[in-house]
């Protein structure tokens, strides 16, 4: 089934109107300016780890970080050529111009640049005259001539340089004849490209459409873009950018960078080549972006975000009955572009708000064969349930195991006779309310039966939730090695009337994986173990079917 494309000319870049190119090279800065965002912290292999990311989706430059900077960054560089083997992308090392009233061949930053051993390097330099006087306390001459040298030096060391004007929009709206001045020493010097900086981020989409053109009209050099997101519009002033004429477009994956984050490379680049029609990582690649994102992700510890534009994993999830049965018949009705283009794919959420057609939708995607009356019995079950708390769109595991009870499926697995969990909370000798110093022993008993027999096992562990883990796995781990490789990974409980105060209904939401899929399972009672219990079944149970299917 085909998708329609809503933008006009089919994605035509020459339906955009503007001075848009039909290709843009796109810089990736996560190693650099998206290692700045609070809460990263990356090791040397992580950063080698996203590179190899970085490459397999094709961006086109890979900013690695600032040679003399920091020891990291040093390694980096050091093992770079070794352990990197590149096979599209082009590595760039990052640094600023020579110092103040500094000569170019004895300057730290611009040898260390040299001896970063890339073919490409980028230099920060100063386009706002405020900066120059008040930050760097020297003339905008010598503003200008920080520039032109330190381009000319690496230029004459046969490095390829780009040019990041920093705070260039601010700038040029300030004292457009400096910035202006500033951008055409370092073009004249040789720089490759001379990228406008939004580096506070404060600018909007007309603005850097207007001030692009007009920079690339009086430039004689390619111009690009490095946009920050402090005003929500990082992607859409990048798509400006290119409307004016940009031909190189920084940023990063997932948006990540100081303060608010950067110019998002994960939507910008379906952006760019899916409504405008312009190239940017080669086509075959697109596809590939979901997985990067994620991967990514990973390796800077941080959750992905459900909601972002393309590659999140609710960015073609469905809820609503009239969007789901729309969707049945016309994927385009509700979905803007075909998910798999970006790596995604289509999802039916079930909750309260399903309908049949939203649960045989669902039944399909899991390959589950249910009838009417079953599906019906589904439908009155789940809103039941959700009624009493349970939240099913957030666990996919439940749900399937709740589907697969109605069609008179049982868990073959084990039985539950009963459980029980002891906490001796052992206070210190002080006297003190045990805040500090206390012992707290926690201890779990279970009683199953399966394959004909009853077993007992009981097992401590650091929580009640982990002691009913560890009893459970006694219990039927020599029955099912399959365990082994199943981990919980989160464990989420929300209080679902406060003004109940402890007597609250809990919700208990449980995240596993066995290493190649992930699941999350649910439980809901005013008993938060009977709750914890519920949810840790319901993954067990779930990881085991996996497993033998």
């Amino acid at each position: 089934m085909s998708t329609s494309n809503p933008t006009p000319g089919g994605g035509d870049v020459a339906a955009w109107g503007g001075n848009a190119p039909t290709h843009v090279d796109i810089y990736d800065t996560t190693l650099r300016d998206g290692s700045q965002l609070e809460g990263i912290s990356l090791t040397v292999d992580d950063k080698l780890r996203i590179a190899e990311q970085l490459d397999y989706l094709g961006v086109h430059f890979i900013e690695g970080g600032w040679p003399g900077a920091n020891p990291k960054d040093d390694e980096f560089f050091q093992r770079a050529p070794a352990e990197l083997d590149l096979d599209f992308s082009t590595l760039v090392a990052f640094g600023s111009t020579r110092r103040v009233k500094g000569k170019v061949d004895d300057d730290p930053t611009l040898a260390n640049l040299v001896k970063a051993n890339t073919s490409a390097v980028c230099i920060v330099g100063k386009c706002w005259d405020y900066h120059v006087t008040e930050a760097l306390r020297t003339s905008l001459d010598e503003g200008v001539a920080m520039v032109a040298d330190s381009v000319e030096f690496l230029v004459a060391a046969g490095l390829r340089v780009f040019f990041d004007a920093e705070h260039f929009f601010d700038g040029y709206k300030h004292n457009p004849e400096f910035s202006l001045r500033v951008v055409e020493a370092a073009a004249v010097a040789g720089a490759e490209s001379i990228v406008l900086c939004d580096t506070n981020g404060g600018s909007l989409p007309f603005e850097v459409e207007q001030i692009v053109g007009q920079v690339v009209t009086y430039l004689d050099a390619p111009v690009g873009v490095h946009l920050h997101d402090d005003t929500g519009c990082g992607v859409a002033n990048a798509l400006a950018g290119v409307r004016g004429g940009a031909t190189q477009v920084q940023g990063t994956i997932n948006g990540y960078g100081e303060r608010t984050g950067n110019c998002n490379l994960s939507t910008i680049i379906p952006n760019l080549s899916l409504k405008m029609g312009v190239d940017t990582i080669p086509a075959e690649r697109l596809e590939r972006l979901t997985t990067v994102s994620h991967h990514v992700a990973e390796l800077v510890n941080i959750s992905p975000d459900p909601q972002q534009p393309y590659v999140g994993a609710s960015a073609f999830a469905h809820k609503a009955g009239l969007h789901v049965s729309a969707i049945a018949r016309r994927s385009d009705a509700y979905e803007h572009i075909q998910p798999d283009a970006v790596g995604n794919g289509t999802r039916f959420v079930v909750s309260e708000l399903a309908g049949k057609s939203t649960l045989e939708l669902k039944a399909k995607e899991i390959g589950l064969e249910i009838d009417g009356k079953e599906l019906t019995d589904v439908v009155g079950r789940l809103k039941t349930l959700e009624h009493e708390g349970f939240h099913f769109e957030a666990a996919d595991g439940s749900l399937e195991l709740l589907m697969r009870d109605a069609t008179g499926w049982a868990q073959p697995f084990f039985e539950l006779e009963s459980f029980r969990v002891t906490v001796e909370h052992r206070a210190p000798s002080s006297g003190s309310t045990g805040r500090v110093g206390a012992e707290v022993v926690t201890e779990a008993t279970v009683k199953v039966k399966f394959d004909g027999q009853r077993v007992i096992e009981t097992a401590e562990g650091n929580g009640p939730v982990n002691a009913l883990d560890q009893a459970l796995r006694k219990a039927i781990g020599q029955a099912f090695p399959a365990l082994d490789s199943l981990h919980l990974t989160d464990f989420k409980v929300r209080v679902l009337d406060t003004g109940k105060g402890t007597g609250a209904v809990t919700r208990v939401l449980i995240d596993s994986t066995d290493g190649n899929r992930t699941w999350s399972t649910i439980g809901v009672s005013e008993n938060v173990i009977e709750a914890s219990w519920q949810a840790l079944a319901d993954s067990v149970i779930f990881g085991l079917l996996k497993s033998s299917t």
